[in-house]
């Protein structure tokens, strides 16, 4: 009888305790959290962000390198202390140099909460911008509105958008994230002459790789 009642009292033990121990709660975190945002095809959502140089910019008063409006605009969100985006933050200055004559340029947006990364505050911006060179648009995403309007998770991670504000490609700038070595697929660049072409950028998407954008 004692057998008996000690073996029921492991199986109500172990009844009660395993979901617990085989499932244990999940946190809702930054990367793991769902946002709609948007897809290819879909129109750009509007943005009125402030610059490093204190101007606010939208799509609607950004010109390219020759004072024109642009036929399109690189939209990528990135910050000033994730790794990855800091591996990027070269390819981003070519990207510029070699596309805003061409009517395409870069538009970086750092969508991080200041409060929770303070090296991506607006004075870090601005020294970071500094000392790199940066050639672009540097705007902060200060509400953290914009980010989740275009479905963004990652720094960095790009939006190809076109004169009619159409996302035409979103993800990587390329196939090699963290090293520019190995760089085999231009992925931007590459959407880019496609729509030059009129075509449909191919691949129109890819995974974008980088630190989860904090958000408050």
């Amino acid at each position: 009888m004692n057998k008996i009642i000690v073996t029921l009292a492991v199986v109500l033990s172990s009844y009660f305790t395993l979901p617990f121990l085989t499932q244990p709660p999940q946190l809702e975190t930054e990367t793991n959290a769902f946002v709609p945002g948007i897809s290819v095809g879909d129109k750009a959502p509007p943005f009125n962000l402030k610059n490093i140089d204190g101007k606010k910019y939208s799509f609607n008063n950004i010109k390219d390198t020759n004072g024109n409006t642009p036929k399109g605009f690189i939209v990528v969100f990135t910050c000033n202390t994730c790794p990855y985006a800091l591996a990027n933050e070269q390819r981003l200055i070519d990207l510029h140099r070699a596309y805003a004559p061409k009517g395409y340029p870069v538009v970086a947006i750092q969508p991080n909460d200041p409060a929770l990364q303070p090296g991506d505050s607006f004075e870090a911006m601005k020294q970071n911008a500094a000392e790199k060179g940066f050639p672009f648009l540097y705007l902060l995403d200060e509400k953290q509105e914009v980010f989740p309007a275009y479905g963004a998770t990652k720094t960095p991670e790009v939006y190809l958008v076109d004169a009619k504000r159409i996302v035409r490609y979103h993800g990587a700038i390329d196939d090699s994230v963290r090293n520019p070595d190995g760089v085999e697929e231009k992925f931007v660049e590459m959407a880019i002459a496609a729509i030059e072409a009129g075509k449909d950028p191919a691949p129109a998407t890819t995974k974008a790789i980088g630190c989860g954008i904090k958000k408050r």
